[in-house]
């Protein structure tokens, strides 16, 4: 050790009281020197020490069995080691954490371990707050895996509740079919036996009206649900606004009129065309004119209005009705919802028309907006449809109606489980002149269509034994059967439903209820 001559006087004061431990054992641990400072933190003098002890038996238990297994090998193999963590034994019996470091050196034929050490306590604190630390950090961890495992559970059960709403939707709308089916059929044939009077004319408008709303809501219904599912087809082509503005005021005109309502209707002088689906086009505007007659108040006004702004055509629908707030403005499209002060109106629905509409709306890529100025002001919905650039192509001659055809009577068979359906249908079928036979099975239908010299089969799909499908396949696969006209007469309405039944070799396919005049018009034909 080198330094000035003046300090080395020092300089063993200085080891002896080092701010560490110093000690030289003998390699079976026996303590030959050791400084002031040891012997503060353990409670003994060097005198009761040196020679006295070995250094393990300072140690605990398990210190005594780790520097057996571990330490002692360690010095033996490499010589030295380093931060090794003993607790020492105060001599009043406290525990003192203590970090080893140690050299084995050979001193002329002898070997001796150099061994410095340092008080842990901060450092066990240190270590214990980490400790602490980590815990907490695992268990915030652990708790946000757990949040994250029950959101993404809660978002799969939302899920699935949302997509057994729809199916139950779609199950609900057909089934509500079979009994409007028959509630048509029934009302179509009492209009045809009972006497002209005004009473029974109007007692008839009366429940043609009803009719005619519960089909439309279980329509929206299927629609909505379609829409939800992504399982609604649409058929764009280019169509002029100012007919499908026709087509909506015609099929509303009823209810405006009962309320005494005033309808103003504004159309550009030149022709408007877009993008469109005629018949959803429609169903949209239907729908917004018949949610404004709805909400405004007997004599009150309605205006519809079509207008060009750039490349996008502008319906506006306006009334002078019971007004939306401000903080349900931008809820109002949504499914079942109801704004303020509308759930107990009298005229009051389900909530579904404008989300329908918005769902249309949507497919067509336009855009909707509802305003108000507050309850009791009145409401206005303007929709934007971007603008085709060319000139709708005439329409196709329709297929045969009422009308232009005229025919004989035809051997029908009706084929259909529900027995007010059938039966419905097959006697308003004879008032029109037509001989029907009923069958409520596919196999029942199958032979009866085979042995009656049937020239028509009005076929449901939904059979208890084979469906209605695999019925239409059975009977063009007779030679009796290929010149049948064979119509599908079923709950589903969708384009897949209708080319599955095209596929299945039907000729047709009508959704229940079934237009009358539009299957008259087929059988006279067929006669």
């Amino acid at each position: 050790m080198t330094g000035p001559p003046e300090d080395r006087a020092s300089w063993p004061e200085l080891l002896e009281y080092a701010p560490c431990g110093l000690l030289v054992t003998e390699p079976d641990g026996t303590i030959r020197l050791v400084n002031a400072t040891f012997c503060t933190w353990t409670g003994y003098r060097a005198a009761e020490l040196v020679h006295e002890h070995r250094i393990q038996d300072l140690f605990t238990v398990g210190g005594r069995l780790f520097h057996h297994t571990h330490w002692l090998p360690l010095m033996q193999m490499q010589g030295s080691a380093a931060e090794v963590k003993f607790d020492v034994l105060h001599r009043e019996g406290q525990r003192v954490p203590m970090l080893f470091n140690a050299i084995a050196r050979q001193r002329g034929t002898r070997i001796y371990h150099e061994l410095a050490v340092v008080v842990v306590h901060d450092r066990q604190k240190y270590e214990q707050e980490l400790l602490r630390a980590r815990k907490s950090a695992e268990s915030a961890l652990a708790e946000q895996q757990k949040a994250q495992q029950a959101l993404a559970r809660s978002r799969d059960e939302l899920a699935q509740a949302d997509r057994r709403k729809d199916e139950f939707l779609a199950t609900l709308g057909h089934e509500l079919r079979n009994p409007l089916s028959s509630m048509h059929n029934v009302l179509a044939i009492l209009r045809r036996q009972s006497p002209g009077t005004p009473e029974m004319d109007r007692l008839h408008g009366m429940l043609g009206r009803q009719v005619h709303y519960l089909s439309r809501l279980v329509s929206d219904l299927l629609d909505v649900s379609r829409i939800a599912q992504g399982k609604l087809q649409m058929r764009r082509q280019p169509t002029e606004l100012a007919s499908v503005v026709r087509d909506a005021v015609e099929l509303v005109q009823s209810p405006i009129d009962s309320a005494a309502q005033r309808l103003d209707i504004s159309l550009p002088p030149k022709p408007v065309v877009v993008d469109a689906d005629p018949v959803r086009l429609t169903q949209m505007l239907l729908n917004l004119l018949h949610n404004a007659t709805k909400y405004t108040p007997h004599g009150g006004q309605i205006t519809l209005g079509v207008t060009c702004d750039d490349d996008y055509a502008v319906i506006r629908v306006r009334d002078s009705g019971v007004g939306i707030a401000r903080e349900d403005l931008g809820s109002v499209f949504e499914m079942f919802s109801q704004v303020s002060g509308s759930a107990g109106h009298s005229q009051g629905g389900l909530g579904i028309g404008l989300a329908l509409v918005r769902g249309l709306v949507d497919l067509h890529d336009g855009i909707i907006e509802a305003g108000s100025e507050g309850p009791g002001k009145g409401s206005e919905f303007v929709v934007r449809l971007p603008v085709l650039r060319t000139k709708p192509e005439d329409e196709a001659v329709p297929p045969v109606s009422a009308a232009q055809s005229p025919g004989g009577r035809c051997r029908v068979v009706v084929i259909d489980d529900n027995q007010d359906a059938a039966e419905s249908l097959a006697m308003l079928l004879e008032l029109e002149g037509h001989e029907v036979r009923v069958a409520g099975s596919g196999l029942a239908g199958l032979e009866l269509a085979r042995n009656s010299d049937a020239e028509v089969v009005l076929l449901d799909i939904g059979l208890p034994d084979i469906d209605g499908y695999e019925v239409a396949r059975r009977i063009r696969q007779q030679p009796w059967g290929r010149k049948l006209l064979l119509i599908a007469v079923s709950g589903w309405g969708q384009e897949r439903d209708r080319q599955a039944a095209a596929d299945a070799g039907f000729d047709r396919h009508l959704t229940k209820p079934v237009d009358i005049g539009e299957l008259t018009a087929l059988l006279r034909a067929a006669g």
